[in-house]
């Protein structure tokens, strides 16, 4: 019997999805809310690497492949933005944490005489990184360094969410007061707010909005108040002296506005029987990829759009801005209106994937080439980005415009979730039976050093990264912890920050610090090799 499993787990097909079902399976085993998700098939691949069972090393390249590119087009847009706001106080806090991490890891490494390809792994298991990992893989060449994150990554799961859990309550601390009374570090002064402005110039008397014309600005008109009763802003609604007008922009083109048109008064603006408020997530396939220009909303439906947040992040308006699937709009209208406009953002058709392959393999095709060429660092040597940096790096930048060319991934969305689960199994399958040929030998030498050191990296960087985000920037516990879970791609952690406050901010810091702490750690993992 045990002959004839053998001989079927020869067939790769076979091997590999049995590997990804039992893998799959025990990632979804749950202790106290705490599971082992993709890293499960890790884990089962390296029991069967053990027993000499190898996934074929295309496989694994493909899956590499895959994910790297998911995820820098996913974390494009932020990525970028996030250079150009207060926002980059998160890129500080996810590049000391990294920093931090790879110290740690050459005194742990030295101390312990570990491999340098297993001190790498430790370093991406302890920080949950598996881009790390691909990267460390590219540039080591050993399995080693899988070996090194099976065996950190469940305690740097858990690691995280037991500070983010314990923190506050060992401290006895209110989180959302100290929320409250500590400056925000994203919504900065370029963030929109909202401002009631009173018509006094009596040029603009009987004038329409369409006149008044502030649509090379980020400013939005929504509502018009005139003697106590609230109306729709439309193009054509005539202005008088004394109306005061309900505007959504960032500080200083409202303060230019108010100095034009009037004056800022102080106004309520709670919902009204006739006119209402209400937030709208964008899940439709013939809405995603067009722009409120294209939409026509006030002019169709009697709405206009206010606010825009993705991912966290709220955005300044701009018309020709095309819209993504999970984009929350802020809309004023009836409520009547108000209905029609949300079954039209939420209306779906029977197809709900869009992968686009010219695009994908264009994409990876560019990564990898570019993956290829050496950049000299002084004193280190030549580096190259390889077939996880080159990709995550060119799937940034086109994550970020949406469109390059013949190039267009604008309609990613449960599509690159896609993408990413699955070549992120394929790759964890692939390197945990690479990995699983040596972990027996390696915990035997190495043994209580080897958990010992996993345990430094881990605790060090987390403790490092807080205590600089709360002392030297500043922040609030919230933003803290936030910021600390996304340097360290902890969605787990996230998740434990959310059950103890509701609030956008632990997502928005976490989103802030994600995409950096993704390229900081593939860059470290080769930075090491060089190092050691």
């Amino acid at each position: 019997m045990m002959d004839f499993i053998r001989d079927l787990l020869q067939e790769p097909l076979v091997l590999l999805f049995v590997i990804l079902f039992f893998g799959s399976w025990l990632g979804q085993w749950k202790v106290k809310g705490i599971s082992l998700g993709a890293a499960g098939v890790l884990l089962v691949a390296m029991v069967f690497g053990h027993f000499g069972f190898q996934v074929s090393p295309i496989v694994q390249n493909l899956g590499l492949s895959l994910f790297i590119v998911a995820i820098g087009l996913q974390a494009g847009p932020r990525f970028f933005r996030m250079l150009r706001t207060n926002g980059l106080v998160f890129g500080l806090i996810a590049l000391f944490i990294t920093i931090v991490a790879v110290i740690t890891t050459i005194i742990v490494a030295k101390v312990f005489h570990f491999p340098t390809a297993l001190s790498v792994g430790l370093m991406t298991g302890a920080l949950t990184s598996t881009p790390g990992l691909a990267a460390a893989l590219q540039a080591t060449n050993d399995p080693l360094a899988s070996v090194g994150y099976g065996i950190a990554y469940p305690f740097g799961v858990l690691a995280v969410i037991l500070f983010v859990q314990l923190l506050p309550r060992i401290g006895k601390m209110d989180l959302q007061k100290d929320l409250e009374e500590t400056t925000n570090p994203i919504r900065n002064e370029n963030s929109p707010e909202i401002a009631t402005i009173e018509i006094t110039n009596t040029e603009l008397n009987k004038k329409t909005l369409d006149e008044l014309d502030f649509s090379e600005h980020s400013i939005v008109i929504s509502r018009v108040i005139r003697h106590q009763h609230m109306m729709i802003a439309m193009g054509d609604t005539v202005l008088l002296v004394g109306d005061k007008l309900v505007a959504v922009g960032i500080a200083p083109e409202l303060n230019a506005m108010a100095a034009y048109v009037g004056q800022k008064v102080e106004t309520h603006l709670e919902n009204t029987d006739n006119i209402h408020l209400r937030k709208v997530v964008v899940d439709s396939d013939e809405i995603i990829g067009k722009s409120l220009k294209e939409l026509q909303l006030r002019a169709k439906y009697g709405a206009t759009v206010t606010r825009i947040e993705r991912a966290g992040l709220e955005l300044n308006q701009n018309p020709n801005l095309p819209l993504l699937r999970g984009d929350v709009l802020t809309i004023v209208s009836t409520e009547k209106r108000l209905e029609e406009v949300e079954l039209l953002f939420a209306r779906k058709k029977l197809a709900v994937t869009n992968i686009h392959i010219f695009s994908l393999s264009l994409t990876l095709l560019i990564g990898v080439l570019f993956g290829m060429l050496p950049f000299y660092l002084p004193g280190l040597g030549s580096i190259t980005l390889g077939v996880a940096g080159g990709p995550l790096f060119i799937a940034l930048i086109i994550g970020h415009f949406g469109k390059l060319g013949p190039i267009h991934v604008r309609y990613y969305g449960p599509s690159n979730l896609i993408v990413q689960e699955l070549g992120l199994v394929l790759f964890l399958a692939g390197a945990g039976t690479t990995a699983g040929q040596g972990v027996i030998e390696v915990i035997q030498t190495q043994g209580f050093k080897l958990m010992f050191g996993g345990t430094i990296i881990t605790i060090v960087p987390i403790i490092a990264g807080y205590l600089i985000a709360k002392k030297v920037f500043k922040l609030s516990i919230v933003h803290s912890l936030g910021g600390l879970c996304g340097g360290l791609t902890s969605t787990p952690g996230l998740g434990a920050l959310n059950q103890l406050i509701d609030t956008e901010d632990t997502a928005i810091a976490y989103a802030a610090a994600y995409p950096f702490a993704l390229i900081l750690m593939a860059i470290s993992a080769q930075l090491i090799v060089l190092i050691l």
